[in-house]
């Protein structure tokens, strides 16, 4: 061969036995090569093309050609381009959780809120429920104090109209007087003695306080009669009868029934015959005996 060739035509063990031409399509590889990025560029990209250049069965210093190199490139934009799919994924992941995130702390304060509100609610409730009770029960304790007042009251009157009863009552009811202390007349010997309450036979006849029954029995002009000595001494007598209810020696009480009334001894109508003798001595008016003593007034009090 000639020492003039083109260094195109330089014989390598490649081409030896390459036909005219083949020289000119080595060229256009070898251009190839210089424009396709090296195994290293590629393998510097990322580390997961490197595992998927694996995959497909060779590695970065297997490339030997432009073919493989091409399919390498073509992985490794393809990996690019899945690296960025993942990347927007996960990014929208990221911010979804993120929102996701957001939203739950949203209504997470606005249950704390609405549980906040509730409970200030249910403060208030409660504490006009408490007022109302109290309000209630105060009423009801004055209602009770003023109760118990008023019910003082009666008992107070109460006690003393059975005190007044107990020291003093009237000898029986229904009556009108027909004759006073001092009053003169042909019916008596000398001057009436007491005062005469007139009433229908069987009247009911009362002891005027209480005392001790010291004579019952027939008494002549007076007719049936009872004697009674109080505390303080005086005797009361109770004239003309139809009947004895006690008997000498018993204990009466105001208003406890000694007889009745009748028309016993010297009389012309059924009356009782009342007389007040102090220390049981003389008889005295037993109207102003009986205003002194018992605050009873016989003019009126029948």
């Amino acid at each position: 061969m000639s020492q003039h060739r083109a260094a195109g035509d330089r014989v390598t063990p490649g081409n030896a036995a390459r036909k005219p031409g083949a020289g000119r399509h080595s060229a256009k590889h070898r251009v190839a090569r210089r424009n396709t990025p090296s195994s290293t560029q590629i393998v510097g990209l990322t580390a997961a093309l490197a595992a998927a250049a694996g995959a497909v069965g060779f590695s970065h210093s297997s490339l030997a050609s432009p073919t493989q190199a091409n399919t390498a490139v073509n992985l490794a934009a393809l990996s690019l381009d899945t690296g960025q799919q993942l990347s927007g994924i996960t990014t929208a992941r990221i911010q979804a959780r993120q929102l996701a995130t957001r939203d739950s702390s949203r209504v997470q304060l606005a249950d704390t809120t609405t549980s906040t509100k509730k409970q200030a609610a249910a403060n208030k409730l409660a504490t006009q429920r408490d007022a109302k009770i109290a309000a209630a029960r105060s009423l009801t304790a004055k209602q009770a104090t003023a109760l118990a007042a008023a019910k003082a009251k009666v008992e107070a009157a109460e006690k003393k109209a059975r005190e007044s009863a107990s020291r003093c009552q009237i000898m029986l009811t229904g009556y009108h007087i027909t004759a006073t202390f001092g009053q003169g007349g042909s019916r008596w010997a000398h001057q009436h003695t007491g005062l005469d309450f007139a009433a229908p036979v069987g009247t009911k006849i009362g002891s005027v306080m209480k005392g001790v029954v010291i004579f019952a029995d027939w008494a002549g002009p007076y007719g049936r009669q009872v004697q009674v000595r109080h505390e303080d001494g005086t005797v009361t007598w109770y004239n003309h009868m139809s009947k004895f209810s006690v008997s000498v020696g018993e204990t009466v009480y105001a208003g406890d029934q000694v007889g009745a009334v009748g028309m016993t001894g010297n009389t012309t109508g059924p009356h009782l015959h009342f007389e007040v003798r102090p220390g049981g001595g003389s008889p005295i008016d037993p109207a102003p005996w009986l205003r002194n003593h018992c605050g009873l007034d016989p003019y009126t009090a029948g």
